[in-house]
């Protein structure tokens, strides 16, 4: 058989015969083995000095502006304190909607109301004021008595009709 070098005979040398292991390290073999070694710590070493990176340095400049500023646009300055007075109404017997609102401002002084037609027949009405910084101060009304009227709902099917099916007449051709 010969004499064979260790890594002829694959890499499962040293796991399967630990007696040509000790052949390894014979005085013959020690030149292969000490360059070996020193190969493996030079990589651990030189594998070991990674660089260490930061962010990169931005590579692009600011946008260059392609547009137009917007005009610069004021609101005009209040010429005095708010005055105003509104009233609107909905009316709508089909849908049963009734509403509507009222209010009047002068300066820091406002006054107004609104009602609603609620779902069970009343009128809620809601009357309100604000003085200067007294805050929003309301009184809420019912007109009418609450209407609570049976439900008795009618049935909205009807039973199934009755088959029309008839024997199918055989035909030859």
């Amino acid at each position: 058989m010969g004499h064979e070098h260790p890594s002829s005979r694959g890499g499962h040398l040293a796991s399967s015969h630990p007696q040509k292991l000790v052949g390894l390290l014979s005085p013959g073999h020690r030149d292969v083995t000490t360059w070996v070694v020193l190969v493996v710590l030079v990589a651990v070493v030189v594998a070991d000095r990674r660089p260490s990176y930061g962010p990169p340095e931005p590579s692009y400049s600011p946008p260059v502006q392609s547009y137009r500023p917007r005009p610069s646009y004021r609101e005009p300055e209040p010429v005095g304190p708010a005055q105003y007075d509104f009233q609107w109404t909905v009316r709508d017997d089909y849908s049963g909607n009734d509403y509507g609102h009222q209010e009047s401002r002068d300066g820091y002084n406002t006054d107004g109301s609104y009602y609603v037609a609620l779902p069970d027949g009343r009128l809620q009405r809601v009357s309100y004021y604000v003085n200067g910084d007294s805050g929003y101060i309301a009184q809420v009304e019912y007109e009418g008595e609450a209407q609570y009227p049976r439900y008795d709902p009618a049935p909205s099917y009807r039973p199934a009709p009755a088959p029309t099916y008839q024997q199918p007449r055989p035909s030859y051709g």
